[in-house]
């Protein structure tokens, strides 16, 4: 094996009690002395985490951003190409791109963008493989290895989304071979079945309440399988998976607002999180993770509780369509997290009449210090989207039975303070898939599901158009970048519609 040099500059001092998810293990190591101890391959895993959290990003050969940073993160890729957002052009690039659902600038990318993950992959697979080799206490190893399997899943479930199945390396032994130059892609079963088959590893072998608050929990690796085979309309597995989440212990809460204040941010509801700080440094990749999202969301006018006003305008970057804010019912609770109107900082009634869209208020400012960026936790999984996916997988199998309609009427119920659905939206199974479908709108809003939800439902090129977006891209899914392609050889295809 090549000498490799691994340079760790994370910070963990996460406790139960404390704010942060973060390594400390600074300096040059090498595989003669390290990983060896048990503790050692503690925070060789920890690596696990890279691309999980909410920081601008992180040093790997380039500057990458995190699945769910700020910028170029699930809000941007997953819900501003979506009906729910409007087009954010003022800053253009990737803003007003991403927004319109044309990612076909995405071709000349250089090496920041997601698809050089498939590099944390390989990474991954060289951890999965000294793990196994280790010569440490059994059930910390199986631990371990159940995050390693994760966060390797994860994010090849989420590549499978941005690209479609991509090349990666499975196999320890092909690592610094010829294997890594042939980057032709696996097939689409294949590469669900790696997906899946990490993700069940993590989902048997991981603790369902980590004692470190912020670690990857088996609530989260049911919780992302079971999103695996739902869109791949592998609805028998969804709803297996879906029901081992149910005895598990977790619950709705009764107040909606609550899931996203920082005071209530650890509940009954939120399976998985990631755990932000207040404090956290936004300079570099030191410190924990931070809650930025304000900052996107609030326009530059706004005056709200610590921020003088948002980043962008005359709209925040991310503002709600008319249309999106129209489609709930007016007495439906989750609609008050978005604002219709304000007074703006030099007394100016902003309303329907000049405003784009409803400012997103979600996220409230309400931290300390809380000058710039906040500390509520950003949730990734919550029970709602459990039931609403079962939900979901029984009704393609069997019709909207009084078990399934129960699920939504539950959510409905407790988050939104509304009734049961009416009856023409369980008159057949269509109907309560769309019923389902405007469900998982309203409760998930701003929370990085919005267009794989659409794309599973065949839906996506005609919700961006029922709100104007019709310069929209040729397909869902990303162009891979063209130097990828070139460095191939030819054995990389570009994704279907480039």
């Amino acid at each position: 094996m090549k000498k490799i040099l691994i340079y760790i500059i994370f910070v963990f001092i996460l406790t139960g009690c404390k704010k942060n998810f973060d390594p400390v293990l600074t300096g040059v190591l090498s595989p003669s002395n390290f990983p060896k101890t048990e503790a050692d391959f503690e925070l060789y895993t920890l690596q696990a985490y890279k691309p999980f959290g909410s920081k601008w990003g992180y040093n790997d050969v380039v500057y990458q951003n995190m699945f769910f940073s700020p910028e170029y993160g699930h809000n941007a890729m997953f819900d501003l190409p979506s009906d729910e957002m409007n087009v954010y052009a003022e800053w253009g690039g990737f803003w007003e791109y991403f927004s319109k659902g044309d990612f076909t600038f995405m071709k000349t990318q250089n090496q920041q963008s997601h698809f050089e993950k498939v590099r944390y992959v390989t990474a991954m697979t060289q951890v999965i493989a000294d793990l196994e080799k280790a010569d440490i206490d059994t059930s910390a190893k199986k631990l371990l290895l159940a995050q390693a399997h994760m966060g390797r899943g994860w994010t090849m479930y989420y590549l499978l989304h941005l690209y479609g199945p991509v090349p990666v390396i499975l196999d320890a032994k092909l690592i610094n071979t010829a294997a890594e130059k042939d980057l032709t892609r696996p097939s689409r079963e294949s590469f669900v079945s790696s997906i899946a088959g990490d993700l069940r590893y993590a989902a048997d072998n991981l603790q369902q309440t980590p004692s470190e608050y912020g670690r990857f929990n088996k609530g989260l690796a049911l919780g992302v399988l079971t999103r695996l085979y739902l869109n791949e309309k592998n609805w028998p597995m969804a709803e297996q998976t879906a029901r081992e989440i149910l005895p598990l212990g977790y619950s709705l809460v009764t107040d909606y607002a609550s899931l996203f204040r920082e005071i209530t941010e650890r509940n009954t509801e939120t399976i998985w999180a990631v755990n932000c700080d207040p404090a956290a440094p936004t300079n570099g990749e030191g410190g924990g993770n931070f809650n930025a999202l304000a900052l996107y969301c609030l326009p530059s006018d706004y005056k709200s509780t610590k921020l003088n006003g948002g980043w962008g305008s005359p709209s925040g970057v991310f503002s709600a369509t008319w249309q999106f804010y129209d489609s709930f019912d007016p007495l439906d609770k989750r609609r008050q997290l978005l604002i219709a109107s304000y007074t703006a900082k030099d007394g100016t009634l902003r309303d329907r009449s000049n405003m784009r869209g409803a400012v997103i208020r979600k996220y409230p400012d309400e931290s300390n210090p809380g000058s710039d960026v906040q500390g509520n936790d950003i949730p990734i999984l919550r029970y709602a989207d459990v039931l609403l996916m079962l939900a979901e997988a029984i009704n393609q199998q069997s019709g909207p039975t009084a078990e399934a309609v129960g699920y939504v009427n539950e959510v409905r119920l407790k988050h939104g303070g509304l009734g049961a659905l009416p009856a023409a939206s369980t008159a057949s199974t269509q109907a309560f898939d769309d019923a389902i479908l405007a469900e998982r709108g309203w409760d998930f809003y701003f929370e990085g599901l919005r267009k794989i939800d659409l794309v599973r439902h065949n839906k996506w090129p005609l919700a961006l158009e029922s709100v104007g977006k019709l310069a929209h891209g040729p397909a869902a899914l990303f162009p891979v970048p063209q130097y990828a392609v070139d460095v191939s050889g030819g054995k990389l295809t570009q994704t279907e519609g480039y």
